[in-house]
């Protein structure tokens, strides 16, 4: 199998601004990999690089924090939204019989349309994602919250604390997101730490975020057995920011929910175990494709 497929960049304009996305092409089925708050597409790159191979794989970088394009003054930050702009993006490239995969808030953002039934989505796979009452998650999630109270300028004054691998380390940032993940985490924090717009975007992210988001959240799971299209839930047996009851919950309520658990990895499974999260989806995909 080829593992050295690469994804082109492009930008597209969307309602919010502009957006740029991965693209590796080809006629295979087509993934949509969604990352999570302060974090880019390049999430994705360890298990893109393998699925590729076979599937056309699109990640684009959301307006979460980490992105290095500014969103317009009244663009929708709310993770709602985030997540409306997922759907136009889709419309946009005419993607359909799409696989939709999220990590982390992208797993919240896959939550919402799944919820709001959008056509296009044909697949679900959640992997240890914020869910029911668990928002903001864990002591990453409620620091990060939390600093949406500040003006972008202390924001990034705060931000700055990142740039030093050992409070990159710590539980209240990604340390008990990601075991391998650091280079990656690192790279994240260049356009919020360079770019006063994107703190702005940031800030008024966080702060959106931080009104009503759980309580959405909490209707949104209310809604999911009406997903009747098959989805898999993937969760790390050892994630100490997304409880692994959440993941058994989800499968549950899913209709045509499967659940697999992987060991040796925090959330950012695409960080922690690449090769493994694409094997596992490249067999989802394969198991309930419709020729």
């Amino acid at each position: 199998m080829n593992t050295t497929a690469r994804a082109d960049a492009y930008k597209i304009e969307l309602s919010a601004g502009t957006v740029e996305y991965q693209d590796t092409g080809g006629d295979g089925p087509v993934l949509v990999l969604l990352h999570g708050l302060m974090m880019d597409a390049s999430l994705w790159d360890g298990p893109l690089a393998d699925l590729a191979a076979d599937h056309r794989c699109i990640a684009p970088t959301l307006p979460l924090g980490a992105h290095c394009h500014p969103m317009h003054a009244d663009a929708d930050l709310s993770l709602p939204g985030v997540a409306r702009l997922v759907a136009e993006l889709l419309e946009r490239l005419d993607l359909r019989e799409v696989t939709l995969v999220g990590n982390d808030t992208g797993g919240m953002l896959v939550q919402f349309l799944m919820a709001d039934g959008e056509a296009q989505v044909a697949r679900a796979v959640l992997v240890s994602c914020d869910a029911f009452d668990n928002f903001p998650p864990g002591l990453t999630g409620r620091t990060l919250v939390l600093t949406g109270r500040l003006s972008p300028r202390l924001f990034g004054l705060f931000m700055q604390q990142m740039r030093v691998r050992a409070v990159r380390r710590l539980p209240i940032a990604f340390g008990w997101l990601t075991k391998r993940g650091d280079a990656a985490t690192a790279r994240w924090m260049r356009p919020v730490l360079r770019q006063p717009a994107i703190r702005r975007d940031a800030v008024r992210l966080l702060r959106g975020a931080n009104r009503g988001t759980r309580r959405l959240l909490e209707a949104t799971a209310e809604r999911l057995p009406l997903f009747d299209r098959p989805a898999l839930v993937v969760w790390a047996r050892e994630d100490r920011v997304m409880p692994p009851e959440h993941g058994r919950r989800l499968a549950a309520l899913l209709p045509q929910g499967r659940l697999v658990e992987v060991d040796d990895g925090y959330t950012l499974l695409p960080l922690d175990r690449p090769a493994e999260l694409a094997r596992i989806i490249r067999e989802f995909v394969r198991a309930t494709r419709v020729l």
